[in-house]
């Protein structure tokens, strides 16, 4: 078991809800492995957050199943695109912050820019998000 040293002169009294945003299609030629990818690194970071006392929240957890319902049936298809980054943009109205990790993404982008538009807090390292204590 590995254990995590945390530097604590960075703190919060809250959890905060931080909204991962990254690439997700961008850089995959619609190859569904390399979606995965994407996918996974975003969701690495998800533990990593909780250590230090919060909660991920990645897009596609919320837009999948929404998107899905209203019979999307491919990655970037035409309902896809009606509904992902609309739902991003509700999603961001409840997050607390966000986490930029690395690569290409028009969607990471907008929403980072959202963010700083709101005051919101943009990490691009989890070691600069704040510890709970």
């Amino acid at each position: 078991m590995t254990t995590t040293t945390i530097d604590t002169t960075n703190t919060t009294d809250r959890t905060l809800l931080i909204l991962i945003a990254g690439p997700y299609l961008s850089g995959t030629d619609g190859d569904p492995q390399r979606i995965a990818a994407n996918m996974a690194r975003m969701e690495a970071t998800a533990l990593p957050l909780y250590e230090r006392g919060h909660l991920a929240m990645i897009g596609e957890w919320v837009a999948l199943p929404i998107i899905h319902a209203a019979g999307g049936r491919e990655h970037g298809d035409a309902v896809f695109h009606q509904y992902q980054y609309p739902v991003a943009q509700r999603l961001l109205s409840r997050c607390d912050a966000v986490l930029r990790i690395p690569g290409e993404s028009r969607g990471a982008d907008q929403d980072v820019a959202r963010a700083r538009a709101r005051g919101l807090p943009v990490y691009e390292r989890i070691e600069d998000v704040p510890v709970k204590v």
